[in-house]
């Protein structure tokens, strides 16, 4: 996932300098309206330079060295139907207001601008909000994947909407309204977070949050929140939540058309205190017996997402060797450089090949883990196509990568691994790097654009899709590994038992690692050190 900051509206001051609230035109006056009334219509520029542009998915690089950066493309297209049917006006109103739209060509490159006026709420709060549903809506226009808009009229969605907004009377109800129209393009994971969980969801991605330990998703054939991971030794982990539990609700509160963002909102808070928690067990979801209640203590979560282990491995032919072990358990802002420093590390102990655990890993910033994959790769290579809104492909490859070593290497997955989990796998797997040993993964392969709104709220926006570098689906298809393991056999290691003294013996127990520990013996065997 791309984090990106949109730049602030800027107001269009028509004929006052009213700080913007001054009515493009006379207030008008509703012929059903027993009494005289007015409505303010707030004129709002919008800026189309940074959004409204058919623009290729970029990501740039940021190891801390400068010898590998990434191949991007731009195709700057205006979009000559922009503002044509903005002008239809909002209707519906006590009074009736007038819609206005202009274009603007503010610089040679392509700016267009958009001034949109609509009706004053009398709720200050609400007025704030209004501007936020202009401003998502057209982002959603330009950028969404689905040119068609879930076949519906996108344009009239933000008249119904504005309609259905302005006799509200707090904010959380005017991002209610947000989010009902967003729900209409049949996509849950492009959706609006409030700028309080917004600033929640930079606090996960920092690395340190207080909360019960648990990785949660819409599950998109159903549309169910659902239990990815949870992390080793979490409070969630020892209460019984596992992969795959559906939850229903939280405190009491059901969680129907509740996104992920917003129920994990609803499960951190301050440590020390608990949460409530019904679901239903992911082994039996059709039955009412599997339904079970937990409370959960919340604590400090320390989103470490590396956890490291050095395996003795006596090859076929008597030699003992050192096999390094990466367990990367999600995809933070500190996760390329930590994978980096432990590479490093264990380069230095004399590892001679490696096994990177990714299973129950649900991703995270979709950068990390292009940045992740640079450390195993050289040269020119694709880490990733993108398919845009218009079905044109482009890939996203290296420049001049140098890869921190070329040790032989398996990878393990689940069908816990997602998002960055498989652009990761699919990029090492594709381009001869690795073996991959375990099970099909999730399928999540949507690129999302996450841009802050001028409240301080945020958009995510499914923009494209991702294809692996030998052209593979991962949304909703996922990626098939070279070798298959059984459900027994990917139980993933403790991470509290990587810290003590029988890390190794238990890390040898697991039937995954040693099927990976046979594929590095076949390619030490074939001469193939990728």
């Amino acid at each position: 996932m791309n984090l990106s900051s949109s730049s602030k509206l800027n107001k269009l001051k028509p004929f006052t300098t009213n700080l913007g609230m001054a009515p493009l035109c006379p207030n008008t006056i509703s012929p059903k309206s027993p009494q005289p009334f007015s409505v303010q219509l707030f004129p709002l520029r919008i800026s189309c330079s940074n959004h409204c542009l058919n623009k290729k998915w970029s990501v740039s690089n940021a190891m801390p060295s400068d010898s590998c950066r990434l191949k991007t493309e731009s195709n700057y297209k205006p979009t000559q139907h922009l503002v044509k049917s903005i002008v239809k006006g909002f209707v519906g109103f006590a009074a009736t207001a007038t819609a206005l739209a202009s274009v603007c060509c503010d610089s040679p490159g392509f700016a267009e601008s958009l001034t949109v006026a609509f009706p004053v709420s009398r709720a200050p709060e609400v007025n704030t909000v209004q501007r936020t549903l202009v401003e998502a809506w057209g982002l959603i226009r330009e950028t969404f994947v689905d040119p068609t808009f879930n076949h519906q009229d996108w344009d009239s969605k933000l008249q119904q909407t504005m309609v259905e907004m302005f006799p509200l009377s707090s904010a959380d109800a005017a991002y209610n309204k947000i989010s009902g129209m967003l729900s209409t393009l049949g996509d849950p994971f492009t959706r609006i977070i409030s700028p309080k969980e917004y600033q929640n969801f930079r606090i996960g991605s920092d690395g340190n949050l207080q909360g019960v330990g648990v990785f949660i998703s819409i599950e998109p054939r159903t549309g169910h929140l659902v239990v990815l991971s949870c992390l080793e030794d979490s409070p969630a982990a020892r209460a019984g939540i596992h992969e795959g539990d559906e939850l229903i609700e939280i405190n009491g509160e059901r969680l129907d058309g509740v996104d992920s963002e917003a129920a994990a909102l609803k499960l951190r808070g301050r440590a020390g205190t608990s949460v409530t928690v019904k679901l239903h067990s992911g082994k039996d979801l059709g039955s009412d017996s599997s339904v079970r209640e937990v409370n959960v203590p919340r604590e400090y979560i320390k989103l470490s997402p590396i956890s490291l282990a050095i395996i003795p491995h006596r090859t076929p032919d008597g030699n003992l060797e050192k096999t390094g072990y990466v367990k990367l358990s999600a995809f933070s802002q500190t996760a390329a450089a930590d994978m980096e420093n432990a590479i490093q590390e264990m380069e230095n102990q004399g590892v001679q090949s490696y096994i990177l655990d990714l299973r129950n890993n649900p991703g995270g910033l979709v950068k990390a883990g292009l940045d992740v994959a640079q450390i195993w790769l050289d040269g020119d290579e694709t880490l990733v196509n993108t398919i845009d809104r218009d079905g044109h492909m482009s890939p996203i490859s290296m420049v001049n990568g140098h890869a921190v070593t070329h040790d032989p290497l398996v990878v393990l997955v689940n069908e816990g691994s997602a998002s960055a989990s498989e652009i990761l796998a699919g990029a090492l797997h594709d381009n001869g790097r690795a073996i991959l040993v375990g099970h099909k993964t999730f399928g999540k392969g949507k690129i999302q654009s996450v841009t802050e709104l001028h409240d301080g709220s945020a958009l995510f926006v499914t923009v494209a899709k991702y294809l692996s570098p030998a052209l593979h689906d991962i949304d909703q298809v996922g990626i098939t590994p070279d070798v298959q393991c059984t459900t027994e056999m990917l139980n993933s290691p403790k991470e509290s038992v990587l810290k003590d003294k029988n890390s190794v013996s238990s890390l040898e127990a697991d039937s995954c690692i040693m099927v990976a520990e046979h594929e590095l013996d076949i390619q030490e065997s074939n001469g193939t050190a990728s």
